[in-house]
């Protein structure tokens, strides 16, 4: 399984620097059309496979924070319900020891 691991990263690290090889060209990035670049003259010369591979970045990481947000709910029950699980242990644990009964009938049984 770690061969498969390994064999699979590098075809990804792979394809990653043939993408950068082949996209070495740079582009501007400005934060408005250049036509109204009187109101904000921001902008940004980078190769174009550092740009795509920063937005795909940028998706992961917005795609990873969504789906977090999306399973709070989720994580909130399994908690609520562990809780829950330890109470009620809590409490067989409590009616055993006043009951008297906190071993098995069988090893009781043994015993005597």
């Amino acid at each position: 399984m770690r061969t498969i691991k390994l064999i699979l990263l590098t075809l990804i690290l792979a394809a990653i620097v043939l993408f950068a090889l082949a996209h070495r060209d740079p582009v501007t990035l400005r934060l408005l059309p250049q036509e109204l670049s009187s109101i904000s003259a921001w902008s940004i010369e980078a190769p174009h496979y550092v740009v795509a591979l920063a937005l795909i970045l940028l998706g992961m990481v917005l795609g990873y924070i969504l789906e977090w947000l999306r399973e709070h709910k989720h994580r909130r029950m399994a908690a609520q319900k562990a809780r829950e699980a330890a109470r009620l242990d809590r409490e067989v644990g409590r009616l055993r020891r006043e009951s008297g009964k906190g071993e098995d009938e069988v090893l009781a049984l043994l015993r005597n």
